[in-house]
Formats: structure tokens, C-alpha cells, sequence
């Protein structure tokens, strides 16, 4: 393990406007950093750069859209012309498309790509260029997922968007090496974000889906209240901090995706048929199970998650 000795002065961040992203700006705010706050919701990215900035960090905000090429290139001139050269990058801003493979639609696929992936592409191309022409090295760091090694029957397009993503880090880990310049690909498995509240649900009972995403408000909401949340959007950030400065290639978090990890390389056909039992249909009759066992409230929404998963194993 190779500790890396670079102290970020400008850190940016895309999708910071909550979650993952958020958690991220506000750790390297309180690493010392002036953090670049990005997000397609300018007013959620503000908000973050104020979080950081009533903590005594500095931040500023600005609106990116990561589908966008012409968008990036702009965002990365701004940067630049305003605070200099980026040492760390971080590609975080993602979203979901769910549904069987059948019922996925070509501007689904669309839709998805152009944010996991494509999104990770441009800002890798943008700011990679700028770390090479300085000269001085540089941090990439790219937030993938365990859907990028275990496989779902009922994400296949947002498995694929996170695969690419790895791979792409891989690579460019090994193309950026000689310019002193590093890339890690985090992977998480499941963390309380909006991510599943905002997902685009393809082919599922739109009924069930909302109701879904009420009770997913509410554990939020619970989670929020407790002084340590097993599925805090922090473990991310912490991890994110970690790879930067160990120059880790690869860091899944949470037990399911380290379990995901290890499973791909010492039984790679039980890995592949560790979610097979999870088809829609599936989905659709446990959560409605699920949901009319709600009392509603959060920790009743927690106990029912329990019971249902144990019962259908």
C-alpha cells in the first residue's frame, strides 16, 4: 500500500448536492480544502458549499450538467480561471434506471449511460488534461458501485454504467500512472441516499414504486436521528479520503460489496447467482409485503425490511 503525499488544496466534487457527493465535499472541507461544489440543482449545491463554509471550510457552488460535454469543458475553464489546478476530482453524480432488460427502452439506456459513465468520461478527459499539463500529478477518483461485480437481474443497465466505470479507472490508472496522477473507483453497496427515491422505474407497478419511496423517506428520516447511520453516505466519503490517500485502486464499502468483491474473484458462478432469485416479480410481491406491514413509522419500516428478507430466503 503506497501512501500517496498529496495535500488537496482544490478539491471538485459533481453531484454534491446531496448524498454521497455532499458527504464528500464536506469531509475534504474539513480536511482543509477549498471545495468546488458542483450539481445540476445549483441551489443543493449551494447549500452544501454553505455547510461547508458555516464550518469554517471554503467552498463555492456552480451548476454541471455531467451529460454534457460543452458543459464540462466551460466548468472546467471556470475552475480553472477561478481557483487554479485541480489536485483531486471526484466523479460521483449518478442516478438509477430499474426494470427488466425487455422492458428498457433504448432512451433508457441512454439516459443511463450518459450519466454513470459518460458523465465519469468527460470529467476524467476535462480535468486529467488540466493534471497533465500542470505537470505536478493529480487525484481522480470515480464512484462506482458493487452492481459493477454482482450482477442483478433487475439493474442491468445501471450494473453496466458502474462496470464501465471501473474499468475505465483501471485503465486510466494505468495510463495517468506515469504523470503522477492517480485513479480509485469506490464501490458501495447500499447507502441512504436519494439515489432509489429519484431512480427512473422501468416496467414495476408504479402504485407500489411510490409507495415505495414513501417508506424509503421515512428511513431516511430515522436514520437521520440516530448518531451513527450503518448506511451514512460519510462511509463513502471516509473511503473516498482513504483511496486518495493510500492510492488504493479499488474500495468497495459495507459488508455486501466487499462480500461482492471477494465472491467475483473465489466463486465467481456463486456471485453470479447470489441476487437471481431477485426478478420484478419478486420485488413486487416483497414490497408489497413490506410495505403493508408499515405501521408508519421508520424503525417499524426497519423491523418488517428484516422479517421479509429472512422469510423469502
Amino acid at each position: 500500500m503506497k501512501l500517496n503525499d498529496l495535500k488537496p488544496e482544490l478539491v471538485v466534487v459533481t453531484g454534491a448536492g446531496s448524498g454521497i457527493g455532499r458527504a464528500t465535499a464536506i469531509r475534504f472541507g474539513r480536511l482543509g480544502a477549498h471545495v468546488v461544489v458542483s450539481d445540476i440543482d445549483l441551489d443543493a449545491a449551494e447549500a452544501t458549499a454553505a455547510m461547508i463554509k458555516g464550518a469554517g471550510g471554503r467552498a463555492s457552488a456552480d451548476r454541471l450538467d455531467v451529460t454534457d460535454p460543452d458543459d464540462w469543458e466551460a466548468f472546467g475553464r471556470d475552475v480553472l480561471a477561478e481557483h487554479g489546478f485541480a489536485d483531486v476530482l471526484v466523479n460521483n453524480a449518478g442516478m438509477l434506471v430499474s426494470g427488466a432488460f425487455l422492458e428498457l427502452s433504448p432512451a433508457d439506456w441512454d439516459r443511463q449511460l450518459s450519466v454513470n459513465l459518460m458523465g465519469v468520461v468527460h470529467g476524467c478527459r476535462v480535468f486529467g488534461a488540466q493534471m497533465v499539463e500542470r505537470g505536478q500529478g493529480g487525484y481522480i477518483v470515480n464512484i462506482a458501485s458493487a452492481a459493477a461485480f454482482t450482477p442483478t437481474p433487475v439493474m442491468s443497465a445501471y450494473s453496466v454504467s458502474k462496470a464501465g466505470v471501473k474499468m475505465l479507472t483501471e485503465c486510466l490508472r494505468l495510463e495517468f500512472r506515469p504523470h503522477g496522477i492517480g485513479v480509485s473507483a469506490i464501490c458501495p453497496g447500499v447507502i441512504s441516499t436519494n439515489i432509489g427515491i429519484n431512480a427512473v422505474n422501468v416496467g414495476i407497478d408504479q402504485e407500489l414504486v411510490e409507495r415505495g419511496k414513501q417508506a424509503m423517506r421515512q428511513v431516511q428520516e430515522f436514520a437521520e436521528k440516530l448518531p451513527f447511520s450503518p448506511m451514512s453516505p460519510d462511509l463513502v466519503a471516509r473511503a473516498v479520503v482513504r483511496a486518495v490517500r493510500f492510492d488504493l485502486a479499488v474500495v468497495p464499502v459495507r459488508t455486501e460489496a466487499w462480500l461482492g468483491y471477494f465472491m467475483l474473484r473465489i466463486a465467481p458462478g456463486v456471485n453470479r447467482r447470489m441476487t437471481q432469485p431477485f426478478s420484478v416479480q419478486t420485488i413486487e410481491k416483497l414490497g408489497a409485503r413490506l410495505l403493508n406491514r408499515l405501521g408508519g413509522s421508520a424503525p417499524v419500516a426497519v423491523d418488517a425490511a428484516t422479517r421479509v428478507l429472512s422469510e423469502s430466503r
